[in-house]
């Protein structure tokens, strides 16, 4: 009890001490939102006794073994976990950015909802019970036993902190710029006291305590979400029965000039009309890229892959899919009703606006401090659902894979979960350096981050379940061809050359389209090339892990397939 009680008093202090360093930092850093600034009292009231709430299932869940921490014991049911996988997945990009990408760019950002949602059929067809029916840890670790080499494990567990922080700047940005609104603070005060509350719930309970907060946070966060709405299009002169469809009759009248503020000017409004038409923003080529590297994306992230592992069986990670996909869908029905609402009551926010979109729209149409507070809410906990199932993935892949599995495989368990909250502590301060000069709009790092995943553990773990003659040295050709490609993306994306740009052959965003084939054909050629190279034992064991990945007779278990020793 001594001890539960001193790692309550941890955390607290975490909490604590970010929101001195916040306040310390109120005059520092860019103001990147552009609502009504200083401190809101019911807002702030909404905002605390939900992170109190947070911390104390955190503090509750506290376990003591690696299965709790990584995968919390697998004990997760199917709308538990689809909620979970909803709440990981519905980040500050889908709360937030999604609605400003469209307040933005119009009908060519439905390419992210498009993208987003159609990632999980991939999963649905092509990952989910494989990886359910290995069991195990990580995808990593995955990789690594189904490859035979501990190289194509330490460069997946590379990619997936790579893939952890970049995610989680966008994340820490969002939750930024709703910190800032609430409590008065500046941005990088905001980001400050967000480190703190996510450092103080992950470092007591792991996946476990992540899993049932990430329950929680949905319901917060969809019903902050979508109950506004109605309200929201009520003022606007809808019925307010069912937004998702009465705000069609809004927007024709917005592409005709009438705003809340009277008739737009005929430059604005011939802009807003252009805006809701195919290709005013963006054209075929650079929404099919969009939209194919944010659905291998998905299916390539190592921190919703993970999710498989929590639950019982394959049957119900099959199941659990199709509930996210319900949960989430939820939620991306009702963005563009945010986005007209954005147009309709601040036509002339801008850039400037976007990001905030959900809570400017609501605030200028007067709705009411609780509910905007609410709302505010619904969008931190979107953003810390979401940075804490990057940060166990990410922490995990230095943890299991780099430091238990490789490094010293003697450790005790008690050992591997030490260094888990070590690194999960210190991926958070990665991510607090970056977040604090994000390069781009929230759910634009967001796709920067899908385009690595994409490009990396997508075609290597679809190879690695589905394509026998897969080897190692393939998936490692695979692996640091779409890394460096997509990185090469990046840094031409920051350094705004032309190529890399949004209107570019090969934007960061959008990179998959050409990358990802690539990755694939580069894997299978080089593998063909390099067969004979590979050991018979070598190919027993990666013909073994595939007898088990589809159920078929002959799997056998044995020392290497467990991890215990794996070739270089």
């Amino acid at each position: 009890m001594t001890k539960r009680f001193g790692q309550a008093c941890l955390a607290l202090s975490l909490v604590l001490g970010s929101a001195g360093l916040a306040f310390a930092a109120e005059t520092a850093g860019q103001e990147l939102f552009q609502v009504e600034k200083g401190f809101k009292l019911i807002p702030a009231v909404i905002m605390v006794a939900l992170l109190c709430v947070y911390i104390g299932v955190g503090f509750l869940s506290k376990v003591s073994e690696t299965s709790g921490y990584w995968v919390a014991g697998r004990g997760i049911g199917k709308l538990g976990n689809g909620a979970a996988i909803a709440s990981d997945w519905m980040s500050a990009a889908s709360f937030m950015g999604v609605a400003g990408l469209l307040y933005l760019k119009g009908w060519f950002g439905l390419g992210y909802i498009i993208g987003w949602t159609g990632g999980y059929v991939l999963l649905l067809c092509l990952i989910a019970a494989q990886i359910r029916r290995f069991g195990k840890y990580t995808i990593p670790e995955f990789l690594g036993d189904r490859y035979d080499s501990h190289t194509v494990r330490l460069i997946a567990a590379t990619v997936t902190v790579i893939i952890a922080i970049t995610y989680s700047t966008a994340q820490f940005k969002g939750i930024g710029l709703i910190c800032g609104w609430i409590f008065g603070f500046s941005y990088v005060g905001s980001v400050f006291f967000a480190a703190g509350v996510v450092c103080a719930y992950m470092l007591l309970s792991g996946m476990a305590g992540v899993t049932r907060n990430q329950q929680i946070q949905y319901v917060v966060l969809i019903s902050a979400f979508m109950i506004p709405i109605w309200v929201l299009i009520k003022k606007a002169g809808g019925a307010g029965i069912l937004p998702q469809i009465e705000y069609g009759g809004i927007l024709s009248g917005m592409m005709e000039g009438k705003v809340v503020t009277g008739q737009l000017g005929a430059d604005r409004a011939a802009e807003l009309k252009n805006l809701y038409l195919p290709w005013a923003k963006g054209d075929l080529y650079h929404f099919i890229a969009l939209v194919f590297t944010l659905m291998v994306g998905t299916a390539g992230l190592p921190h919703i892959m993970i999710r498989f592992y929590t639950v019982k069986n394959e049957d119900v990670a099959r199941k659990s899919v199709l509930w996210g996909l319900f949960f989430i869908g939820l939620l991306y029905w009702s963005s563009p009703v945010y986005a007209a609402m954005g147009q309709f009551w601040n036509p002339l926010g801008g850039k400037a606006v976007a990001d905030v979109i959900i809570l400017s729209a609501p605030e200028r149409a007067g709705l009411g401090i609780a509910f905007i507070g609410y709302l505010a809410s619904g969008a931190m906990a979107a953003g810390l659902s979401t940075v804490a199932g990057l940060l166990v993935a990410g922490a995990s892949a230095i943890a299991h894979d780099w430091y238990a599995t490789v490094f010293k495989p003697d450790c005790t368990d008690r050992e591997a979960l030490t260094v888990g909250r070590v690194f999960t502590a210190v991926l958070c301060g990665v991510v607090v350096i970056t977040a604090l000069n994000p390069p781009a709009l929230i759910a634009q790092i967001v796709a920067m981050a899908f385009a690595i995943a994409g490009n990396t553990i997508f075609p290597v773990v679809v190879l690695g379940i589905w394509y026998s003659g897969s080897n190692k040295y393939g998936a490692m050709a695979g692996m640091f061809f779409g890394l460096g490609m997509t990185l090469l993306a990046m840094i031409g994306w920051i350094a705004k050359i032309p190529m890399f740009g949004a209107g570019g052959i090969l934007p960061a965003t959008s990179s998959a389209l050409i990358v990802c084939p690539l990755a694939f054909l580069i894997n299978i050629i080089v593998s063909n090339i390099t067969a004979a190279k590979l050991s018979e034992e070598s190919a027993a064991r990666g013909d073994n892990i595939l007898r088990k990945l589809h159920n078929l007779p002959g799997c056998e278990e044995d020392e290497k397939s467990k991890g215990s020793a794996l070739a270089p």
